[in-house]
């Protein structure tokens, strides 16, 4: 099965990289940031640690960063920060469309409104026009919370389950799109239910050409987030449903990005040229009694890192002899412990042995060497 889906770019203007959406272009892994954002988290110091940030989840794989603008200070600051920087941003608008009009006033590569909080046709019609003269795509966005009243009815007498009205809220304002001849669209369906967001998506997709952005919109803390993500995801990238994704977390943007990339990593060939790029497969013991190096404390120090290398490799972070070299033969790069020293190896050969408090310098060592092709091999 497959979905083609018209092509839309995104950004392209000034510094800001273009992106491209859609056709036979690999699926977008997008995140939010998490906090509100003032001046002063993009001056100074303070400044230098936002753009480093930004910068860092790029690395990682994230191609799209969106930004909540709940009020004309947020568009302000936001759209001086989006000239600050080559990553796409996306201003996401509820209630007012004022605030959209304003942030089209800067380099923003995306604007994501809800129209059934935005107001009436003839404020969408305003963001519309302006983002049309000024090339830049639009998201709807639709979800239970803000369906029209209507359709909050027929879904309370049953007349309609909750897919249905969220295709229902989508296809009006498509409509409502191609009136004004908007075609730089895309569409997101999102529900708390698996189920739900399945479904909605696979509806819509019969039905139209528009990119759809996909996933399970509070779908809780790490773990189950993780695991309602992967089963929606899983099932739509699979039928060839889904231009950009974004894993909803209760946690850091950093970990959803990394479990996109690895719900498209793993999905490999059975999404065909919407695949992942290159990078790390992390593949590490879950520790036990025998341990004698805390696997989970070093995973966690370097796994963004890590995340962040485009080259396919494999590295084995185990806890002990029984896990060591042997269980993670294959691997590019692996560390283990044994007593009160550490072992490095490559392949299953031991190329290091340190005291555990060198782990992580002897570690970066090789990891450098390893990625430029090289290896140090020190004993």
């Amino acid at each position: 099965m497959g979905h083609t889906t018209r092509i839309i770019k995104i950004g392209g203007f000034g510094a800001v990289k273009p992106v491209m959406i859609g056709g036979t272009f690999p699926v977008l892994i997008q995140t939010m940031w998490k906090d509100r954002l003032s001046f002063s988290d993009i001056t100074g110091s303070t400044g230098e640690e936002t753009l480093s940030r930004i910068k860092a989840l790029g690395d990682m794989g994230c191609g799209l960063l969106r930004f909540a603008v709940p009020d004309k200070e947020s568009a302000e600051v936001l759209g001086t920060l989006a000239s600050m920087t080559s990553m796409p941003l996306v201003a996401d608008i509820h209630f007012d469309h004022t605030l959209a009009l304003r942030c089209l006033d800067f380099p923003i590569a995306k604007i994501r409104i809800n129209p059934g909080n935005i107001g009436s046709r003839e404020k969408v019609k305003q963001v519309l026009a302006k983002a049309a003269s000024q090339g830049v795509p639009i998201r709807i966005g639709v979800n239970g919370g803000s369906l029209p009243q209507d359709l909050r009815r027929a879904l309370a007498e049953g007349r309609l389950d909750r897919a249905g009205a969220l295709v229902e809220a989508a296809e009006r304002e498509l409509e409502f799109f191609r009136e004004f001849d908007f075609q730089q669209v895309l569409v997101s369906m999102k529900a708390s239910s698996v189920a739900d967001t399945i479904k909605a998506n696979r509806l819509l997709a019969e039905r139209t050409d528009v990119p759809l952005h996909i996933g399970v919109t509070e779908a809780g803390p790490l773990i189950p987030g993780v695991v309602r993500n992967t089963l929606a995801l899983h099932a739509l990238l699979g039928e060839g449903i889904g231009d950009t994704i974004r894993v909803s977390l209760s946690d850091t943007m950093e970990k959803e990005v990394i479990a996109g990339k690895e719900i498209l990593g793993n999905l490999g060939e059975d999404i065909g040229k919407k695949g992942a790029r290159k990078g790390v497969t992390l593949v590490s013991c879950p520790r036990c009694g025998r341990n004698s190096f805390d696997t989970h404390d070093f995973t966690e120090r370097w796994q963004n890192r890590l995340y962040a290398i485009n080259q396919d490799l494999t590295i084995a972070v185990m806890g002990c002899a029984v896990n060591g070299p042997e269980e993670a033969r294959h691997a590019d790069l692996g560390i283990t412990g044994l007593g009160d020293k550490v072992f490095l190896f490559r392949q299953g050969k031991m190329v290091r042995t340190i005291a555990a408090d060198a782990a992580d310098a002897a570690f970066g060592e090789e990891l450098e060497g390893l990625y430029h092709g090289e290896g140090k091999g020190k004993k």
